[in-house]
């Protein structure tokens, strides 16, 4: 029996390497690799052995005989993406490639001296570079990050009830206590370390600090209250130290989410289903609580464009057409809405919607009572928040017989997409909100290395950010070779001692440790796989053995 992947897979092609057949697709020498929105399992090639499955980070393999419920879809997945394609053997597969000269990419000559290298940000991006740079060299790495706790986006982006895709977080973890690793945690560039006094402690910095602002909508009204970004909204339920326990109003019948992106079906599945289902996963407490006593039943996606173009993933609409207690509908009242899901081809995103409900929704009447659901609006754009002393609705386009319409609503979300922030010492593009960068090396700023968000834009999920590493990787390998990476003047033991006294809160690996345990050890009274610590006293509390306890 053949095995298939299914939703979550995160695209870093960590199976591939270990298939022993070549059945896996696309790979990283293929054209295809890293436009599609997951990897495909050959059914007439697979050898059933299991080792992708061994492999894959974030239990997205499975035997195909074996898959239940709604992952069912993804045996057939996986064969449809093979019915017009006749794969051909990898250059860099292990049993199918043409024999030459051994090469040895992203190392250092076997007499080079140990780099030591910091590494900004323990997200994805950041962590795929420490690990390419730990197993294919001596370096010495130095993890820094700004909150006390590591992680990023796996711990603070990720929905709750995608607790497999957390599970990179695990694969990254064991190279926390690696021995030639150094951990920084709770430590600012350009609040407690400047870029300058990093570098002249390192042989260079690799910055992997994200985007961690969002876009703007540009509309009135964008800035009362009751309007907030997506990004607020991922961080509230995720317990992130820096995001309120009250940041996200629940008081509304019906919110509206601009965007269709994933992030946007993450806010929107979360704020409608069952609480009771999120109630054995790591959510915050205080998001627990809210919707618990929240008065959500509907939430409207706006889509700028046509279903067919809508930037979800396939695997994502697919787990929101499965959601227990709560209907998904198209809102057709534009006939061009109907007309292109009707005329989509098997296979094509819009397809996947000819199922689903269709209604021309009368956005004057409150949403049903008695049921919870999302409903799908394309075509559509916001014109403004309307309200005085909150939002109590959104104007938004619509079709040629109705050109405007007022759809009312408690909450506007925000969920245009992300945006990098200029750090202090490298050059910023406010135009594409990144570092400018050469393959990842930083312009004008000798020693400097982007990776991920900051280096190519809010794009691709967590595995995106390993052939980003790669290349930045081998980037700043080639120019240490080369000898134009700047000499440290300061030590290893000479930086920990100015973090420390920069920073009140500086969490090593052994204080992460105990982060971790805390966490597990609430879970388990909980029943539940861990309970987040919410801000930074509590996290450096429990990262130095005690109890922090609330101020009176």
């Amino acid at each position: 029996m053949t095995y298939a992947i299914t939703q979550t897979c995160c695209n870093d092609a960590t199976c591939v390497a270990v298939c022993p057949v070549n059945c896996i697709h696309p790979t990283p020498g293929e054209p295809d690799f890293g436009t599609t929105e997951m990897l495909y399992i050959d059914p007439k090639a697979c050898i059933d052995c299991g080792a992708c499955a061994d492999a894959c980070p974030v239990d997205a393999i499975f035997p195909a005989d074996r898959l239940t419920g709604r992952l069912r879809e993804y045996e057939a997945i996986n064969a449809e993406y093979y019915a017009e394609r006749t794969p051909g053997p990898a250059v860099a597969s292990p049993n199918f490639h043409t024999w030459g000269e051994p090469a040895f990419p992203r190392s250092l000559p076997s007499d080079f001296a140990p780099l030591r290298i910091a590494v900004v940000g323990t997200g994805p991006a950041g962590m795929y570079a420490a690990e390419d740079l730990l197993l294919h060299t001596n370096a010495e790495v130095t993890l820094i990050d700004r909150l006390p706790v590591a992680g990023g986006l796996v711990r603070y982006g990720v929905a709750p009830d995608h607790p497999a895709t957390r599970g990179a977080g695990e694969t990254f973890a064991r190279f926390h206590s690696h021995p030639r690793v150094r951990m920084r945690l709770g430590v600012e560039i350009g609040r407690d370390v400047t870029a300058e006094e990093l570098a002249a402690h390192h042989d260079a910095v690799v910055y992997a600090v994200g985007a961690p602002s969002d876009r703007r909508l540009g509309i009135p009204g964008e800035d009362l209250p009751g309007s907030v970004s997506a990004a607020s909204v991922v961080s509230w339920y995720n317990a992130h130290p820096e995001t309120g326990a009250d940041a996200v109003p629940l008081s509304a019948e019906r919110v509206v989410v601009v965007g269709n992106g994933n992030v946007a079906l993450d806010v929107a599945r979360v704020l409608v289903m069952d609480p009771a289902d999120l109630a054995g996963t790591d959510i915050a407490d205080h998001a627990l609580a809210a919707l618990n006593g929240a008065r959500v039943r509907e939430v409207v996606l706006l889509g700028r464009r046509g279903p067919g173009d809508a930037a979800y993933t396939a695997s994502e609409l697919l787990a929101l057409k499965h959601l227990p207690g709560v209907d998904l509908a198209v809102d057709d009242r534009d006939p061009r809405t109907g007309a292109a899901i009707d005329a989509a081809a098997a296979g094509e995103k819009a397809a996947l919607l000819r199922d689903v409900a269709r209604e021309a929704v009368d956005w004057t009447r409150s949403p049903a009572p008695d049921r919870r659901r999302i409903v799908l609006r394309f075509h559509s754009a916001p014109v403004e928040a309307l309200g005085t002393d909150a939002v109590r609705a959104v104007r938004v386009t619509g079709d040629g017989a109705e050109p405007v319409a007022e759809i009312g609503a408690g909450l506007l979300v925000r969920a245009v997409g992300y945006r990098g922030v200029p750090l202090p010492g490298l050059p910023f593009d406010e135009a594409t909100g990144t570092v400018p960068h050469e393959a990842g090396r930083v312009g004008g700023v000798a020693g400097a290395y982007v990776v991920g968000w900051i280096k190519r834009g809010p794009s691709g999920g967590i595995g995106a950010n390993r052939a980003c590493a790669e290349e930045t990787v081998g980037t700043l390998l080639a120019d240490a070779v080369a000898g134009t990476l700047p000499k440290p003047t300061g030590t290893s033991a000479e930086f920990r001692r100015l973090a420390r006294s920069r920073s009140e809160g500086l969490v090593d690996a052994r204080g992460l440790a105990a982060i971790d345990r805390t966490e597990r050890a609430r879970g388990r009274d909980a029943g539940r796989p861990r309970v987040k610590l919410a801000t930074v006293p509590e996290l450096v509390a429990a990262a130095r053995g005690g109890r922090w306890r609330r101020p009176v």
